[in-house]
């Protein structure tokens, strides 16, 4: 069945298309800062599209579309993509092009590819610029036709920005800045732009209300040697002053014309810039080619802030014993309500939030919990909706992830909790993800190692049975900041254009493997870890994992026969700690459950 929505904005957007000359317009899901989450004025692509998941690029034709995800989001994309007219590209499966490839197959001597520029990042600008050269093919990114086919466009967020002190920063943005001054300083560099939300929150102690879940505001930064100058909305920072050390705060919307002025003079010319490719955006590197010397590599402060200081990982582990309990809570009532009353995926995760509201330091969740029921557990990245919104019943399996910002951390858990009777292939699975996890949370390897290296331990089972997840198995976690950070990652994939960066003590990051089957069911298991040196010795410096997470893998789903014997033991040790843990934050009734839910197997 056709989509009218959906068709009848495409419509419109082609229309746009002829009005401006444009043959192929690309649209993807970022915002002028690379952001992976955005505020609705940046879900253009969803607008056209239909498809809301974080992470797609659409391309209008004049005849076709094709939107392409990752793995995340096949089934997901899948159904929001019926009746549209757009073709989907499954990203790295056998034989489907990139969004490059596609053009430079697709794409004819003379037509016109458009794009926003302020939404494209410099890196794949680039790319798009050299396949237009090849295919001797112009480019338009002045113009975003979103402004013109999109009647009802909301308008820019403006939040209240606020300053984390330095009782939870833990280190003072005077200092920070020290600190990526002094590595400006051996790059040889004049100055670093920032454009990245998060870095900048990071740098100067900031947070702000932009984004759902995300406690950033909108911003730019231009650090120099001595002097920088901070891009936010006045009126939503009328209580931030940093006059006393050298930061000037002008207003987001003059960044261009402060550009100009800056940049007028000839001598400025041999300055030279670093940004980051990624966040940078593709506009704003032509800007600056003309008028510097522009040097695009991963920004300092992406490295800086994943490290985590003392007082970041004393609250971290605080905020997640207390977001562990708010969730054990929620287990405890979910199913000691189950059957007797109605229960949805919306509601429950409701509930969810309810308990995470009664934690101290709540501030908002960290990104829109995914309660998937049966079948819709199966969709790695599920969102429920009016439309979708399942009765959860007394039987088979719930996937809940979900988590929240605190002041003192940002969390993210998954669990996939039994309602009722389980199948054995419920429990196989179940079985093989729970002990993934825990083996990959138990390894212990050589400074210098990156995920890369890891990836295997929780994969290795499943693959001897010829199992497989579509999604890396780890990501950073941001402090105070976005649930999704780098620049550490676990995925087994090599990708030439991705730097891989070393594990290093201090960091966080998820351990989530996962197995989904589409129609019938989904698991997924995560835990949070913080890397933490284990010994140095004449072999060098060995890390490990701590766990940060402390919530029961449900027990009526495990089954000894598809776990080993060190699996179990595994299994037994982590929910002894989970119990002594947990406890002291449960009433009577939730402690005789917590008690069952962690007996030795």
């Amino acid at each position: 069945m056709e989509n009218k929505q959906i068709t009848e904005r495409l419509f419109a957007l082609r229309k746009a298309m002829r009005e401006e000359g444009i043959h192929y317009y690309m649209i993807t899901s970022a915002d002028c800062h690379g952001s992976e989450y955005v505020h609705d004025h940046f879900r253009a692509r969803a607008y056209f599209s239909g498809f809301t998941g974080s992470n797609g690029t659409l391309l209008v034709g004049e005849q076709e579309a094709a939107l392409w995800t990752d793995g995340r989001y096949f089934l997901q994309a899948e159904e929001q993509l019926a009746g549209t007219g757009i073709a989907l590209m499954r990203m790295q499966e056998k034989g489907v092009p990139t969004v490059e490839e596609y053009l430079e197959e697709k794409l004819q001597t003379g037509e016109v590819l458009g794009f926003d520029g302020n939404c494209v990042s410099a890196k794949q600008g680039e790319k798009l610029e050299q396949i237009c050269r090849k295919k001797q093919a112009g480019i338009r990114c002045e113009t975003d036709l979103s402004d013109i086919a999109w009647p009802d466009r909301p308008a820019l967020p403006c939040g209240n920005v606020w300053e984390l002190s330095e009782e939870y920063a833990g280190e003072s943005c005077r200092d920070k800045l020290r600190e990526v001054r002094s590595v400006m300083e051996k790059e040889g560099v004049d100055c670093l732009f920032l454009s990245g939300l998060d870095d900048i929150m990071w740098l100067f102690n900031l947070r702000g209300g932009d984004i759902e879940c995300n406690p950033v505001a909108l911003s730019y930064a231009f650090v120099g040697r001595e002097h920088c100058t901070l891009f936010l909305q006045k009126k939503a920072a009328k209580d931030i002053s940093f006059a006393h050390f050298g930061v000037d705060i002008e207003e987001y919307g003059t960044l261009f014309d402060w550009i100009d002025r800056k940049f007028a003079s000839e001598d400025r010319k041999n300055l030279r810039i670093w940004a980051s490719g990624e966040s940078l955006s593709y506009r704003l590197m032509r800007i600056f080619s003309g008028k510097s010397e522009l040097i695009l590599k991963e920004s300092p402060t992406e490295l800086l802030k994943a490290i985590k200081n003392e007082v970041e990982l004393s609250r971290s582990r605080e905020a997640y014993l207390r977001d562990s309990a708010a969730l054990c809570k929620f287990i405890y009532w979910l199913k000691r309500h189950i059957g007797k009353e109605e229960i949805t995926e919306i509601s429950a995760a409701d509930k969810l939030e309810e308990f995470r509201r009664q934690v101290p330091g709540f501030l908002d969740l960290s990104f829109t919990t995914i309660c998937g029921y049966a079948d819709n557990g199966a969709i790695v990245h599920y969102a429920a909706d009016e439309n979708s919104n399942r009765r959860l019943e007394p039987e088979g399996m719930v996937l809940v992830d979900s988590g929240g910002q605190y002041i003192g951390g940002t969390t993210d858990v998954t669990r996939t909790i039994v309602l009722g009777d389980v199948t054995e292939e419920e429990r196989r699975i179940f079985s093989f993800v729970a002990a993934a996890m825990l083996r990959l949370s138990e390894a212990e390897f050589l400074e210098g190692a990156t995920g890369r290296n890891l990836d295997i331990l929780a994969r290795q089972d499943l693959w001897k049975n010829h199992l497989d997840y579509k999604h890396g198995t780890g990501h950073g976690i941001g402090y105070i900041l976005n649930v999704h950070e780098g620049p550490q990652r676990i995925s087994w994939q090599y990708r030439g254009e991705m730097k891989e960066y070393a594990l290093r003590a201090g960091m966080l990051i998820s351990d989530e493997p996962g197995m989904y089957l589409a129609g019938k069911f989904g698991v997924r298991t995560e835990n949070i870890l913080e890397v933490v040196k284990e010994e140095e010795n004449e072999y060098g410096t060995f890390l490990g994992f701590r766990h940060l997470t402390w919530v029961p893998i449900d027990r009526e789903a495990l089954d000894k026969r598809f776990l080993t014997a060190e699996d179990v033991d595994r299994i037994n040790a982590y929910h002894r700690t989970v119990r002594e843990r947990i406890l002291p934050f449960m009433g009577e009734d939730e402690q005789a459950w917590l008690i069952e839910a962690t007996a030795e197997l």
